[in-house]
């Protein structure tokens, strides 16, 4: 299974959605999506914030304060503040000139100084943030500023340069000198970066950007080298045609905005009236109607047969939205998609498998019955395993029997006895007792989730021996269990459609059985994963048990792989988990290996299961890994 990673960057999933959600109560947009790349910006045609990957590979405090810092300027600032309107305006104005690149990193840096100067008045405490970036950003400049100078790529130094000058504390600081052309225009410059600070709107940033350029396009021969900060060129024209969602939604206020005082005495004059919309055309009856708005009214107590919770009196403006379908006779295909309404599954909302799964199908395959070979090579399993399995059989057995065997009078605790006399004659008194009850059962139940991708082809064997000494312990002691593998189709995949497999081998019906065991070795490599659509599979099967103890175990041997999975797919895992886990549902994974795990595979494992991991190294030692495992989750069940 290859690593998937942001542009070679491992990604720290808990500091992603951390950042996530700072983004999306900044914004108060739920919609909101929160990405890498090489610069940071706000694309509000696609509703996504960039993060940068500056910011990498540096001390992590220095790291986190960095990207927090992007998220003030592009939740508050740029999603706030910016004028698209102007920027599209900028932009078709510097195409023509010679410096282009130059142009467009000269915006988004006064844009960014600008921006900056808000974030700090509105929010006091993004200053920490923003003096730790200026910071870096000021040491970073001045590195590449001597870089550039040796190198005699002055339109390179001169943005350098701007830059330290713009967020220097000393009026006087002065800067190397460069080229003949651009040390006589110092002066000119130097006068319109104080502008910068006093720029109040987007336009007020395009003005000061324009007069410098129309400078820089005469005295400048070669456009900038390097990008530093990026201005990206979208379809601003889409934001200034047509309705966005938000315009599509009912703002304006009521008319008269009052509420009747009477209280209904039951002869009001009501008027009811009816709107079907079923005809003739319609496939089936539903209950579906139109959408209609109310401009004027009063706001009264009056209420309809159903009992529900409501405001002080119930609003005369409303809005209601049915759903419409295509007909038998009719062909409505090609209907504008703001008008299209899909109904949803009957108990499903949307996104049930997570938001990176919404293309993402199941697929569930039975298990066979095992031919002989499958019977041969189980046998030879449970010869390895079976001194294992009646270690904790015995253990099992014991501890069972100990608490059959507990005093059930003279405790600190339980009943009240009748014989209260050792209350004067014992300095600590024991005056409780227990009813008799029956030994206690192992009330848990296991959920086996094997990682069935293409690179689990020189693990498998062992990882079916570790399986087999989890089947063969738990049936032993009649703890039931459920052994399922997964994995995507990669030839049948597409953007649109992912079938993914999840073959169970083993029901928890068939896991008490006596002969049972052997349809494990049909568990074999096939291709992708997708790790967090199959855990959140399990755990709705887990969650439909009764018993009070549930585990899932997932074995797999690195990060998750699949189409349309590469950048999200660790943070889907690691949400996957912790919704399993606040359901109850004890989630660990079993690393496999087949060498020495490296730091970066410990941190990505580490990233997606939390501290419940356990690193096998090599694979050969998985029944001596997972002996004491199941030992300490069989007796916490006890």
């Amino acid at each position: 299974m290859r690593f998937i990673k942001f542009n070679d960057k491992n990604v720290d999933s808990f500091l992603y959605m951390e950042l996530a959600d700072l983004t999306k109560t900044l914004t108060k947009n739920d919609e909101i999506e929160v990405e890498y790349r090489v610069s940071s910006y706000y694309d509000p045609v696609h509703g996504i914030i960039y993060l940068s990957h500056f910011w990498d590979n540096r001390p992590e405090q220095d790291k986190v304060y960095g990207l927090k810092s992007d998220v003030f300027l592009r939740s508050i600032g740029s999603y706030k503040h910016s004028n698209f309107k102007e920027i599209n305006a900028y932009l078709k104005k510097i195409n023509k000139t010679s410096v282009p690149s130059l142009a467009k990193q000269l915006f988004m840096l006064f844009e960014d100084i600008r921006l900056e100067e808000v974030c700090k008045r509105e929010r006091s405490g993004t200053k920490k943030a923003f003096a730790v970036r200026r910071q870096l950003y000021r040491k970073y400049f001045a590195t590449q500023m001597s870089a550039n100078l040796t190198k005699s790529v002055y339109t390179d130094a001169l943005f350098n340069g701007i830059y330290l000058l713009l967020t220097a504390e000393n009026p006087f600081e002065e800067i190397p000198s460069m080229s003949e052309s651009i040390n006589l225009a110092m002066p000119f410059i130097r006068r319109q970066l104080t502008n910068v600070y006093e720029a109040k709107t987007t336009k007020d940033v395009s003005r000061i950007c324009l007069e410098l350029v129309d400078v820089f396009d005469d005295i400048i021969e070669k456009d900038m080298l390097n990008t530093y900060f990026f201005l990206a060129e979208l379809q601003y024209d889409q934001l200034e045609e047509g309705l966005t969602f938000e315009d599509l939604k009912r703002k304006d206020s009521l008319v008269n905005d009052d509420i009747l005082e009477h209280e209904k005495d039951g002869d009001e004059d009501i008027h009811e009236e009816k709107m079907e919309m079923w005809h003739r055309e319609t496939s089936e009856a539903t209950q579906s109607f139109l959408q209609f708005d109310m401009d004027q009214g009063s706001k009264t107590d009056m209420l309809g047969d159903g009992v529900r919770e409501g405001d002080d009196g119930d609003q005369a403006m409303g809005m209601v939205q049915g759903s419409s379908q295509k007909t038998s006779r009719n062909d409505y295909s090609q209907i504008e998609a703001m008008e299209q309404t899909h109904p949803e599954k009957d108990g499903e909302a949307d996104y049930e498998y997570g938001k990176e799964n919404k293309h993402a199908y199941a697929v569930f395959i039975d298990s066979k019955l095992p031919n002989d070979d499958h019977v041969v090579q189980y046998d030879e399993n449970k010869k390895i395993i079976a001194s294992y399995q009646k270690k904790l059989k015995q253990m099992i057995e014991k501890t069972l029997e100990h608490k059959k065997t507990l005093p059930r009078s003279e405790l600190h605790f339980g009943r009240l006895n009748k014989k209260l006399l050792k209350l004067w004659t014992d300095d600590n008194p024991r005056l409780f007792y227990k009813k008799d009850e029956d030994s206690a059962q192992i009330d848990a139940v296991f959920s086996l989730l094997v990682d069935c991708s293409a690179s689990m082809y020189d693990k498998m064997d062992e990882t079916k021996l570790g399986i087999t000494l989890f089947h063969e312990a738990l049936k032993s002691v009649m703890v039931p269990h459920q052994i399922v593998g997964f994995w995507e189709d990669t030839n049948d995949a597409t953007e649109t459609s992912q079938p993914n497999y999840l073959q169970t081998v083993m029901d928890f019906q068939a896991s008490l059985k006596r002969k049972s065991g052997p349809e494990i070795m049909q568990l074999e490599p096939e291709e992708d994963n997708r790790d967090g659509f199959a855990i959140r599979h399990m755990t709705r099967r887990l969650l439909q048990r009764s018993e009070q103890q549930k585990f899932l175990l997932v074995f797999s041997d690195g990060e998750p792989a699949a189409m349309g999975y590469e950048q999200n797919g660790i943070v889907d895992t690691h949400e996957a988990v912790l919704e399993a886990r606040k359901h109850g549902i004890e989630v660990i994974n079993v690393f496999l290996s087949n060498g020495e795990i490296d730091e970066g595979q410990k941190k990505t494992i580490q990233n997606m299961y939390g501290k419940y991991s356990i690193l096998v190294p090599n694979i050969e030692e998985l029944p001596d890994v997972l002996f004491p495992l199941l030992k300490k989750l069989l007796h916490k069940s006890i």
